[in-house]
């Protein structure tokens, strides 16, 4: 049957009626996709869960796109991939400035970093090559810092209380009484790490002996002490009793402490202890050379300086904060505890790691080596 002609202008108010009821959507969406993007690259569990949403209501012109690694090294590879705020390790950021890519900040918009980045940071030595040192806070600024120890259960392991003997406290790592019951991160540098000050070597060597022991000390341990390799899963481990001792960043050690509290166990005595001789790291906001959104990458590291916005990150994920307001509101007990903010003896007795090609080459060669051992 034919459609009568009187139908089609209810047709057409009824399309226009459907078009004026969807255009308040759409513009909603389209408000919502006007927002510009700023896409932040961090550690895994390395920001207090609120801060992005404070973030985007006191910038409400940006949507953040969040993406995690687990390691300087498998964060390299990926930076084609247009982020705008990255924070890798001061060791990689001497890489980065290097290879340009990473940008110089532009620090008249940075009011919070002037006014709340501790002096401290300004004299730190963080490549061999003094001119790229001298370059770092000009591309960089210091978002948290860490040691990197030991945590054990006192209950079932025992190391006296006042030692800072690399090869007594290391060594826990390495007795085999400990089997199937220690942790090591699954990252090259904090693994040789290990090896190396356990022999009181430098974290830096490129001496042919001293890397060759402390590789072989890795594929002992591997073969007769079966570790748990990992990053943020040892944590969980630990927490729960299955691992008795392991390498951790100081950071690390509140984090434990408090999953330990959420599940109820009082059979575990957890410590840390620092040894001489070992690392501390600075891990730093950068700019990626490629990055889209500058200007709101700017504002981003900024807003991470607010006191009251580094305190909660600092709480939240248990590393030392350099933003001198924020740590004058800790605890006295965090912040007077030398193993979360040394003093300058305990610095003195610290490396940074340093990083050249002739170094990656080698440190990873040797670590490839020992995750491929059986």
């Amino acid at each position: 049957m034919a459609i009568s002609s009187n139908h089609r202008p209810f047709r057409r108010i009824l399309a226009l009626l459907t078009l004026f009821a969807v255009l308040p959507l759409a513009f909603l969406t389209t408000a919502c996709d006007q927002r510009q993007e700023l896409v932040v690259y961090n550690w895994g569990e390395y920001i207090a869960e609120d801060t992005i949403a404070k973030f985007e209501k006191a910038y409400p012109q940006y949507k953040v796109v969040y993406r995690t690694f687990e390691s300087n090294e498998t964060m390299y590879p990926n930076l084609n991939n247009n982020y705008d705020v990255i924070i890798p390790s001061e060791y990689m950021v001497c890489r980065l400035i290097r290879e340009e890519k990473i940008q110089k900040l532009d620090l008249s918009l940075l009011p919070n970093v002037t006014a709340n980045m501790d002096p401290l940071f300004q004299n730190i030595q963080y490549d061999q090559d003094t001119a790229t040192s001298e370059l770092v806070l000009d591309y960089a600024v210091p978002y948290m810092y860490c040691t990197v120890g030991l945590v054990y259960d006192a209950n079932k392991v025992s190391i006296p209380e006042d030692t800072s003997d690399p090869q007594v406290i290391w060594g826990v790592l390495f007795d085999a009484a400990n089997q199937n019951k220690i942790g090591m991160y699954d990252l090259m540098r904090e693994s040789m790490g290990v090896a190396l000050n356990y022999y009181g070597s430098s974290l830096n060597t490129l001496d042919e002996s001293e890397l060759t022991q402390a590789q072989q000390l890795l594929l002992d341990q591997k073969k007769n002490i079966s570790p748990s390799y990992g990053v943020d899963n040892l944590k969980d481990k630990i927490a729960a009793g299955e691992l008795v001792a392991s390498a951790s960043w100081s950071g690390d050690h509140v984090v434990i402490l408090e999953r330990i509290e959420e599940l109820g166990k009082t059979d575990i005595d957890l410590r840390y202890v620092l040894p001489s001789g070992s690392n501390w790291s600075v891990d730093m906001t950068c700019i990626p050379s490629n990055a889209r959104n500058v200007k709101g990458a700017h504002e981003f590291i900024n807003f991470l300086y607010d006191p009251e916005i580094a305190l909660a990150n600092c709480e939240y994920v248990g590393y030392s904060t350099p933003n001198v307001a924020a740590k004058a509101m800790l605890d006295d007990e965090i912040k007077n505890n030398k193993s979360y903010y040394p003093d300058a003896e305990t610095f003195s007795s610290l490396e940074l790691y340093y990083s050249n090609e002739t170094i990656e080459e080698k440190y990873n060669e040797l670590w490839n080596t020992v995750k491929a051992s059986s």
